[in-house]
């Protein structure tokens, strides 16, 4: 079949029935999903070993460098948060890649400049410059990797690239380390560190431009008919059904229900999105996960005080990155062989709990295990990661997806405590946060059981049809599948949340 530019681009919203199918609705082309063209032109039927090897090579292709820049945000801004709606918005409206790509460039260029500045006004523009930019690297990512892969894949692949967070720590505290021993006329350690940071993004930006792709229906690494393949990747997960040779079909069954992607705005889903009770116990998840971050800004401060060095103690936050990269790499792939992420969650924020009463209780001159329990308490970054991932699977519709995930990366960067918050207080949110995840889970079992329960009535988006030039120049109506007709899950009551 053709392309969606194929499709008639008339804006016409008006319904009526079709004679071949009592009961159809015509929508507009702008109410579909963008994969629903190239999903047209393929079946039901995928060879497994084919479809694995499709997904070796969308990872081969698009981790790497969401790996590589991940490492590089690691900060977070006021500007972060005044600008994660609008960042989301623009990732919906312009293609991803290339919106990402224009935003690292700008920050590599921010960064750079951080060696040129003389005063506080100087440091404060370009670290909002930094904010700006980066409101688009988490949520971006989160969007390209719902193009990308199956809600079960989903949990991994955004685990592999936030673990980066840890490896930054790990490399930056090597380059810190390095830059420590510069010693020049004219420039000090920090600006060199600047610098180097500078150059490594600006050669990301350009790797994004030319090689990170934005959807499974344009990527240039796929051929034709491996985008159509990309696409049903999405639409469709395999049953367990044994047959006598790998080489055999099977048989897959529409679950994913999310579609790949949607470019124009739609209030109403918007609308869902802030009416919709799981959208807020997500965000109030995410905003208590951030409070203690506090610890996170102490950590330098407490291992120094057990009397290491300036060099020694910036050595030693490196061990927080590999707690980070050991952790979350296991949490994630518990949770997406079990299907249980919330369980998963809470048990990986179990070691929070016990680090933060070990703070508490321990005597200030317990040195060792003081720094043991700092390092216990990173264990919980998991379920985040986990919960991140989680929302992602459990929203449908476009413009609903960008509108919550923005509210969650908001909420998540709306606190940022200094030392003044009281460990007592960073423990009770550790145990709050396990809590909301059970709670979130209780809300979304209670809506599947009555989704099952609820009696099969007609659905007018099971017969939806939009009109097409066919290479004859005919026009003809072409069915679209539900997952491809930006539905939210709420619209979309075969959407099936996951745990």
């Amino acid at each position: 079949m053709g392309t969606s530019g194929e499709y008639d681009e008339k804006r016409s919203d008006e319904k009526h029935l079709d004679e071949k199918a009592p009961g159809a609705i015509e929508v507009s082309v702008d109410d579909v999903d963008t994969g629903a063209a190239v999903a047209a032109s393929g079946d039901m039927e995928l060879d497994p070993l084919e479809a694995v090897r499709l997904r070796k090579k969308i990872d081969r292709h698009i981790l790497p460098l969401m790996c590589v820049l991940y490492w590089l945000s690691t900060v977070f801004y006021l500007s972060y948060l005044a600008f994660e709606f609008p960042q989301n918005l623009a990732l919906q409206r312009f293609p991803v890649a290339k919106w990402m790509s224009i935003n690292i460039f700008v920050w590599a260029i921010a960064l750079s400049t951080h060696a040129a500045c003389k005063n506080f006004a100087g440091l404060m523009v370009v670290r909002i410059i930094l904010g700006i930019c980066e409101g688009s690297i988490t949520a971006g990512f989160l969007v390209v990797t719902s193009m990308f892969y199956t809600r079960k894949e989903q949990t991994v692949r955004v685990g592999y690239w936030f673990l980066m967070n840890g490896f930054a720590q790990i490399i930056a505290g090597f380059i810190s380390f390095g830059t420590l021993h510069i010693h020049t006329d004219k420039f000090e350690p920090w600006q060199w560190l600047m610098i180097i940071t500078g150059i490594i993004t600006f050669i990301v930006s350009l790797s994004f431009w030319f090689f990170f792709p934005d959807s499974p229906t344009t990527a240039w690494f796929l051929t034709p008919h491996e985008r159509t393949l990309a696409v049903m990747r999405i639409k469709v997960n395999a049953r367990r059904i044994v047959y006598p040779s790998p080489a055999k079909l099977i048989k897959f069954t529409q679950v994913n229900q999310t579609g790949i992607e949607n470019k124009h705005f739609k209030k109403e889903q918007m609308m869902e999105a802030l009416t919709d009770p799981k959208t807020w116990l997500f965000a109030l998840f995410a905003a208590l996960t951030n409070i203690p971050n506090s610890l996170s800004n102490q950590k330098p401060l407490i291992v120094n005080s057990f009397g290491f060095t300036v060099l020694q103690t910036t050595l030693l936050t490196c061990v927080d990155g590999v707690v980070e990269i050991l952790t979350i790499s296991t949490g994630v792939n518990v949770a997406a062989r079990t299907g249980e992420r919330a369980y998963t969650a809470v048990v990986w924020k179990v070691p929070e709990v016990l680090g933060a009463i070990l703070i508490n209780a321990l005597p200030w001159s317990n040195k060792i295990g003081l720094l043991f329990s700092l390092w216990v308490t990173g264990v919980g970054t998991t379920g985040f990661v986990i919960t991140l991932s989680w929302l992602a699977s459990v929203t449908a519709g476009h413009t609903k997806r960008v509108t919550t995930n923005a509210i969650m990366l908001s909420a998540y960067q709306q606190y940022k405590p200094r030392n003044r918050i009281p460990w007592i207080i960073i423990g009770v949110c550790y145990i709050v946060c396990m809590l909301l995840l059970l709670v979130i889970r209780a809300v979304l079992v209670a809506e599947n059981k009555r989704r099952d329960a609820a009696p099969k009535v007609h659905d007018p988006h099971d017969n939806v049809y939009v009109e097409r030039l066919s290479p004859d120049g005919v026009l003809e109506k072409i069915k679209v599948d539900k997952e491809f007709l930006d539905l939210t899950d709420r619209q979309n009551q075969d959407f099936r949340y996951v745990l």
